[in-house]
């Protein structure tokens, strides 16, 4: 059985040795399929309180149920239009916009009591058909102006997912061409201070590189049937 407490300490300690500013990186623990209980138990043992859910309902249910403990909730899966109400309505931060019309439907259903949703436009860096986000920076760009029309959300940054392969020079070249373009739309005017990359196979690649924030399940939770 794998000690969540020991694992999340691990991880943290890692987070020094690899990132320029180890206060900026932001450790989401992929909650996904996993119990209440495990959830508990990283709060209770290892103070953890950022996690990720990647369906909805899902999310809605965790943090319904674990509401007394002000976790932040990252929501990291694909994002369907008949599901935005329940993120809007449980999410801190969306890894995941790829299109106004859900950018539109997050911003008109975000509570009014609750901050602007924190939001990060996902890019496909590993041009890989089977994944999503956008290809191409006009793309990214046009969807960066349409968000920032919108007054419940609020632009941060981007994210990816690398290539599956045992690369590690391809996998850091996908991640510092997301970094890249971070800098080209900082450089139009956007202030973009966020990089959701890295995953459990490659968050040190990911820190390299220059993650804010990285998105670990199975190291930290055990094996699921499928990685996350």
């Amino acid at each position: 059985m794998t000690n969540i407490n020991q694992q999340i300490t691990k991880i943290r300690e890692e987070l020094t040795q690899y990132a320029n500013d180890s206060c900026a990186v932001k450790l989401i623990a992929v909650s996904k399929t996993y119990p209440i209980e495990t959830i508990q138990e990283a709060y209770n043992q290892a103070k953890q309180l950022v996690f990720g859910e990647n369906y909805p309902q899902e999310l809605a249910i965790k943090a319904n149920q674990l509401k007394k403990l002000s976790l932040e909730w990252h929501f990291i899966g694909n994002i369907q239009s008949n599901k935005t109400k329940l993120i809007a309505e449980n999410a801190a931060w969306v890894h995941t916009l790829t299109s106004i019309n859900h950018a539109k439907r997050l911003n008109d259903q975000r509570p009014t009591n609750l901050d602007p949703l924190q939001v990060l436009i996902e890019v496909n860096i590993s041009n890989e058909p089977s994944k999503h986000g956008l290809n191409s920076l006009e793309e990214i760009i046009l969807l960066a102006h349409q968000i920032n029309l919108l007054p419940n959300l609020k632009l941060r940054g981007l994210m990816g997912m690398a290539s599956a392969t045992d690369n590690v020079e391809l996998i850091k070249s996908q991640f510092n061409q997301l970094k890249s373009c971070q800098q080209q739309l900082n450089e139009q005017g956007f202030n973009l201070d966020q990089l959701s990359i890295g995953m459990s196979g490659d968050y040190r690649q990911a820190l390299e590189c220059g993650a804010t924030m990285i998105r670990i399940g199975s190291l930290i939770f055990g094996e699921r049937n499928y990685d996350n």
